[in-house]
């Protein structure tokens, strides 16, 4: 299994509809770089349930923002990036298939549209996450692996922080990960919503 650390320099994450990449891996983003919503956080205790074996996920469900979505596997392009969902298949999301699959011990990344030509996506509302909001990635072996999300920040692309996004503490991780911030007609969106949750439960 290829881990995000061995993609440290070349991994970008391409967006079908144009200029929508994640940046290369920068420095760690200064505290004004990000902006985090906690709203209405509760606490949440800091045991963690046994990590999984590896499974391939089927499908991530967010009832908080209304996302039933099937999970399909992505590649790497021939520059490196990170390919996303084909823009005919907004409803769909998908992980990296040579990363951490949800549950297993290391940081997985789910990635999916925030809107396509035809209109809203799969990850439309991901920003409106808050901080203990449930997620549910369901996988091939039958079981489901549950996380609770710990924030949500908006990073603009040009201080995006590979290194706290990519990387993890040795636990059970989840990035989700979508489009953000400003739009500008010459480069797409400025910015990129993500998700930080960390695996709470096993169904």
């Amino acid at each position: 299994m290829l881990a995000w650390a061995a993609l440290a320099g070349s991994l970008l994450l391409a967006d079908a509809m144009g200029g929508h990449d994640v940046p290369p891996p920068t420095a760690q983003a200064r505290p004004q770089d990000a902006r985090t919503a906690v709203r209405g956080a509760p606490d949440r205790p800091e045991a963690v349930p046994e990590p999984l074996p590896a499974s391939d996920p089927v499908r991530v469900r967010i009832p908080s923002i209304g996302v039933d979505a099937r999970l399909m596997r992505l590649e790497l392009d021939g520059e490196g990036r990170l390919e996303p969902p084909p823009p005919d298949l907004p409803a769909f999301a998908g992980w990296y298939a040579r990363g951490t699959p949800p549950g297993a011990p290391g940081t997985a990344v789910v990635t999916g549209h925030l809107d396509t030509p035809s209109g809203p996506a799969v990850f439309h509302r991901l920003g409106a996450l808050t901080r203990g909001a449930g997620i549910a990635v369901e996988r091939a072996d039958g079981r489901t692996a549950l996380f609770t999300v710990d924030a949500v920040e908006e990073h603009a692309k040009d201080r995006f922080p590979d290194e706290k996004v990519y990387g993890g503490s040795g636990r059970p991780e989840l990035r989700l990960i979508t489009c953000g911030g400003d739009w500008s007609g010459d480069t797409g969106y400025r910015a990129n919503t993500v998700v930080y949750a960390t695996l709470t439960g096993v169904g």
